[in-house]
């Protein structure tokens, strides 16, 4: 394969319909990656949360019904290394480490309370669903 053919196949879209057709075919990888990481509950939880300023880990902990401190941490650190949130640590005694939205992560607000918006609206009629189907205790 010469490099112009390398040229070529770059940024060809994986031909899908929808939406998924302007993924060029060399990032489809990383744009499911941060796809998994953006639409993961934990993330979405921390985003809202932090939508209305800093605030401290123990704040975000008990900020977030049933996350736990090591998903907690699993997901501050997650979102740290990818710009979505900063991470201010104070050379104090006992330490203090504030956490706020980064631009990046402040862009993704109105989409995470819209989601969650959406699930407390139709969160009965999945349930129901979910008892129709015999899966009521699925996640």
């Amino acid at each position: 394969m010469s490099a112009m053919d390398d040229v070529a196949i770059q940024g060809e879209t994986t031909g899908l319909p929808g939406p998924c057709a302007r993924i060029p075919v060399e990032d489809a990888d990383f744009v499911r990656q941060i796809m998994d990481r953006v639409g993961d509950k934990w993330t979405l939880m921390v985003i809202a949360t932090l939508q209305d300023g800093v605030m401290r880990y123990t704040e975000l902990l008990h900020a977030i019904p049933g996350i736990s401190q090591r998903m907690l941490s699993r997901t501050l650190a997650q979102l740290h290394h990818d710009g979505l949130i900063t991470r201010t640590a104070y050379a104090e005694v006992p330490p203090r480490v504030e956490y706020a939205l980064a631009p990046l992560g402040a862009s993704l607000k109105d989409i995470v309370a819209s989601l969650i918006d959406w699930a407390i609206t139709h969160h009965a009629e999945i349930r129901r669903h979910r008892a129709l189907t015999g899966t009521a205790d699925n996640h």
